[in-house]
């Protein structure tokens, strides 16, 4: 599902126009950005799952047009773990 395909879902859920669809998914979206960059927050939706910030240790890699082993520097990057009772949103909205 792409970021249309997910407004025109949530206009119809809603009763909604897309317009004002995408107003809610670039909020939420936004918010959650906003969290995880700036605040450096965990974003914890129940029965959904949490967003947060994993540390990715640094590594050896291998360049692929030369072939030659290189040092892949540690960063973090965004992860998502599913709830285990993410199933509640579907049965919730079906």
């Amino acid at each position: 599902m792409n970021r249309s395909e997910l407004i025109t879902a949530v206009a119809e859920r809603t009763d909604c126009t897309k317009s004002h669809a995408a107003q809610m998914v670039d909020t939420v979206l936004g918010v959650i950005a906003d969290r995880l960059t700036e605040e450096r927050e965990e974003v914890a939706i129940a029965d959904f799952g949490r967003f947060y910030i994993k540390q990715q240790a640094e590594r050896q890699g291998i360049n692929p047009h030369t072939g030659e082993k290189i040092t892949i520097e540690a960063k973090e990057k965004i992860a998502f773990k599913a709830s285990t009772s993410i199933e509640y949103y579907s049965r919730k909205h079906n």
